[in-house]
């Protein structure tokens, strides 16, 4: 029995009115037979204009106190830059 946690992906794709087409290339065995589950991909609402939707996620990510002087620590793993940023 596989095990399905390690197997399940999710992925988008389009829908031209005869074939799905995935949005990006997929890493699947040719040939093997698939269970696929279609749900519609909710589009953003838009209630107003960028200045509204960029309000609207105004302080819903959380980062460090320290992101913009220290980013390449935390995209790519580089040592942090400053001591007083080292002790956080």
């Amino acid at each position: 029995m596989l095990n399905e946690a390690a197997t399940t992906k999710t992925l988008t794709a389009v829908f031209d009115g005869e074939f799905l087409r995935p949005d990006a290339p997929l890493d699947l065995e040719p040939n093997a037979r698939y269970v696929i589950t279609i749900a519609p991909q909710p589009e953003p609402v838009a209630d107003g204009g960028l200045w509204d939707l960029l309000e609207q996620v105004t302080g819903t990510i959380t980062a460090p106190s320290d992101w913009a002087a220290e980013h390449d620590h935390y995209l790519y793993g580089a040592p942090k830059h400053s001591a007083e940023s080292a002790n956080e």
